[in-house]
């Protein structure tokens, strides 16, 4: 199953690197929600897409949404990953991947996860889809370009 613009994003819950359970439904009617998947907390190119959303993240916030990290590393290594890099926000560990399957967001020839971004709205519509393993900064622009847009609508 792939999710596309115009679906409504499937709901999970897993754990964050504090322990907590988090579920997408936990957003619904409050905030929107930019959902990256990356395949590997302290890697090269994940650490250099989170640093960006990091960097973001208060844009993020002022324009209403909240930034989310998914890999299938546990949530222990996204606590130290969380830590080494001050990241400000939610990473949920999806051991076993699957939340990242139902999402769709595994990567070409299946050898990595996949790098995938979903901008969901208030009401849990997926707005944009973002697949790029090597353009770790379009994630960051064009999560921020989505959102300025339905600010505007």
């Amino acid at each position: 199953m792939t999710i596309k613009v115009g679906d409504t994003a499937p709901n999970f819950s897993l754990p964050a690197q504090n322990g907590s359970t988090v579920s997408l439904q936990d957003f619904r009617g409050k905030k929107a929600v930019v959902l990256y998947f990356y395949p590997k907390d302290d890697t090269p190119g994940c650490t250099a897409e989170s640093c960006a959303f990091r960097d973001q993240y208060e844009v993020f916030k002022s324009a209403g949404a909240e930034v989310i990290g998914v890999s299938g590393d546990s949530k222990d290594s996204h606590q130290r990953f969380a830590t080494k890099y001050n990241l400000p926000f939610i990473l949920l560990s999806d051991q076993g991947n699957k939340v990242r399957k139902e999402y769709g967001a595994t990567a070409a020839f299946g050898l990595f996860p996949g790098r995938v971004t979903y901008v969901i709205d208030q009401e849990g519509i997926v707005r944009y889809v973002f697949d790029s393993m090597l353009n770790f900064q379009g994630h960051v622009e064009e999560a921020l370009k989505t959102l300025q847009q339905l600010a505007v609508k």
